[in-house]
C-alpha cells in the first residue's frame, strides 16, 4: 500500500534536486518550471502544490544549502578570533575561514559533489531574485566577515575593500560555478596528490593578491601605457594578416592543442 506522506516527501526531494541541477547549469533566470518538473519526472502542478512557486522552491533550495554553511563559517570565525586573537587574523586567514567550511561540506555526503558548483553559481548569478535573497538572509554574515577583513587590511578605505572583495569573490565564484571540484583540484595541484589543506592554501594564495596588491602601482601603470601604445600597430598587423590569408581566424583549423587555461580564455 502506497504511503502518501512518503510519496509527497519523495516528490519534494526530486524537485529540489532537479532545481539544484538546473540552477547550476543555467542560473535562476535560465531555468524554467517545465524543465524542473521534467527533470524531476513529476507533473507541472507539483511545484505549486509543494512549494507555491518557482521562487519559493529556489528559496528552500538555497536555504537548505547556505544556512548550515554560513552558520559554520560564523562559528569558525569566532573560534579563530578566540584562539588566535581577532587583531592577528590576516586577510589570507579570513579567506581560509570562508573556504574551509565550504570544502568540508563538499566532501560530506550531505553536501554532495555539486556543492561547490552550486556556491559558485549562487554568488555569481546576476538575477535580482538571487541577489535579493542573499542580501535579505545573509547580510549580517557578510558584515561580520567584512569587519574581519577591515581589521586585517586597516589601510584600505571601506569603499576600496568592498570593491576588492566584490572582484575577488566574484572571480572565485565564476571558477567554482564552471568547474568540477576534482578538476579544479587537479588544476591547482598540477598533478600532485595533495590534501585539502594544501589545495586550499594554494587557492587562498591565488585570491589573496586581489585583496592586497596596491592599486596605485605607478610602474605597472606605465607598463600598461607602453603596451597600449603598441596596440594600434598590433591591430594593423592583424588586419594585414587576415587580408593576406583571405580566411577569418574563426574558420581556421587549430594548429595544436591548447592548454586548459588557454581554452578557457579563447573559448575553445
Amino acid at each position: 500500500m502506497n504511503n502518501p506522506r512518503a510519496n509527497s516527501s519523495d516528490t519534494r526531494r526530486r524537485l529540489l534536486e532537479a532545481a539544484e541541477a538546473l540552477f547550476i547549469r543555467h542560473g535562476y533566470e535560465g531555468m524554467l518550471l517545465r524543465q524542473i518538473t521534467s527533470e524531476a519526472k513529476v507533473n507541472l502542478a507539483a511545484v505549486n502544490y509543494h512549494f507555491g512557486s518557482k521562487e519559493a522552491l529556489v528559496q528552500e533550495l538555497l536555504s537548505s544549502r547556505l544556512d548550515r554553511l554560513n552558520a559554520e563559517r560564523l562559528q569558525l570565525l569566532s573560534l579563530c578570533e578566540e584562539r588566535f586573537g581577532a587583531a592577528t587574523l590576516d586577510a589570507p586567514t579570513v579567506l581560509g575561514i570562508l573556504f574551509v567550511p565550504a570544502v568540508r561540506l563538499s566532501r560530506d555526503s550531505a553536501g554532495g559533489i555539486s556543492f561547490m558548483r552550486l556556491l559558485g553559481r549562487v554568488y555569481s548569478d546576476p538575477s535580482p531574485f538571487v541577489r535579493g535573497f542573499l542580501y535579505e538572509h545573509y547580510q549580517p554574515i557578510y558584515e561580520r566577515f567584512f569587519e574581519a577583513f577591515a581589521r586585517a587590511l586597516p589601510h584600505q578605505s571601506r569603499n576600496e575593500l568592498g570593491t576588492r572583495l566584490h572582484f575577488a569573490l566574484k572571480a572565485l565564484s565564476g571558477v567554482l560555478a564552471g568547474e568540477n571540484m576534482d578538476e579544479l583540484i587537479a588544476a591547482i595541484c598540477v598533478g600532485e596528490a595533495v590534501s585539502d589543506s594544501l589545495m586550499l592554501g594554494r587557492l587562498v594564495a591565488f585570491v589573496s593578491p586581489l585583496l592586497t596588491t596596491p592599486f596605485d602601482n605607478l610602474a605597472q601603470v606605465r607598463q600598461v601605457e607602453q603596451v597600449m601604445g603598441l596596440a594600434p600597430a598590433a591591430a594593423q598587423a592583424a588586419d594585414a594578416t587576415l587580408h593576406a590569408d583571405g580566411e577569418p581566424a574563426a574558420g581556421r583549423k587549430p594548429r595544436g592543442i591548447l592548454p586548459l587555461w588557454a581554452e578557457k580564455v579563447v573559448g575553445v
